[in-house]
């Protein structure tokens, strides 16, 4: 009995996490360091220190717990929206050069710091 409950938690996890689009353990962190390093994406911003743009960690903790988190990084990616600088300019923030898995998998990456 016990064990059909562990599974049952089991399939409702895997379940859940098929749905939400993302699964952060199936992140390839290399590539997906490699990919921002590519698109010359840590000019602007780092892991955990705020440069021209907020860093990942701050990226990843406005989005945390929110649904659309992946579909609003991936338009922001790819539709090259303006973006308010340090300075308090605005500029273009450049597209990224990517295949759908690839950006998907850099925002995977992105919201798990």
């Amino acid at each position: 009995m016990k064990l059909a409950i562990a599974s049952r938690s089991v399939v409702a996890a895997a379940a859940m996490m098929a749905l939400s689009g993302l699964s952060h353990a199936t992140v390839d962190a290399a590539a997906a360091q490699a990919l921002a390093q590519k698109n010359n994406c840590t000019k602007c911003h780092a892991v955990d220190k705020k440069k021209e743009g907020p860093s990942f960690k701050e990226t990843a903790a406005k989005y945390k717990g929110k649904a659309d988190a992946e579909a609003k990084l991936y338009t922001h990616l790819t539709t090259g929206p303006k973006v308010k600088m340090a300075d308090g300019t605005e500029d273009e923030h450049k597209k990224i050069k990517a295949t759908e898995a690839e950006t998907k998998n850099l925002i995977g990456w992105i919201l798990s710091q």
